[in-house]
């Protein structure tokens, strides 16, 4: 039950964090489904992963909040209460769809044999790789836009 409640979690601060206008709402949502995530693998028993989830992600918001502040203009749009709570009812309808799939049977089926540590590290190297990727490349070209604005002014 607790793993649901925190993929519940996952999902909802995950929608949030697309739904809100406000860049530090949005950046306070992705730090609760970075945590969260973190939380799980380390239920799991992969603390190694937990550890990695929880300093990437960190990297991640201190670039994201740099550039929320320096390249967002600020903006007087309310969300009202009506389209938060759709945006919840969403993302716990797909959560309720995810839990109560038979793809968890399908799954296990093909990694019986293979623990979920094992699996996050010996199976998907390329994916640990190609995230890192992704980060240096999104603090590259932020870096080149504040570069440029900076020569601008």
């Amino acid at each position: 039950m607790i793993y649901e409640l925190i993929v519940a979690g996952i999902m909802i601060s995950a929608c949030l964090a697309i739904y809100f206008e406000e860049a530090i709402y949005s950046l306070f949502s992705l730090t609760i489904m970075f945590i969260l995530t973190a939380l799980l693998y380390s239920l799991n028993g992969a603390v190694y992963a937990a550890l990695f989830q929880l300093t990437m992600g960190a990297g991640a918001l201190a670039v994201f909040f740099l550039l929320s502040e320096e390249l967002t203009e600020k903006n007087k749009a309310k969300n009202t209460l009506k389209r938060t709570l759709l945006t919840v009812a969403t993302s716990l309808l797909l959560v309720a769809l995810t839990i109560f799939s038979s793809a968890d049977n399908i799954i296990a089926s093909f990694l019986c044999s293979v623990s979920f540590p094992s699996a996050l590290w010996e199976l998907r190297n390329v994916d640990v790789v190609l995230q890192g990727l992704v980060i240096l490349t999104v603090v590259l070209g932020a870096s080149m836009v504040l570069y440029e604005r900076r020569r601008k002014r």
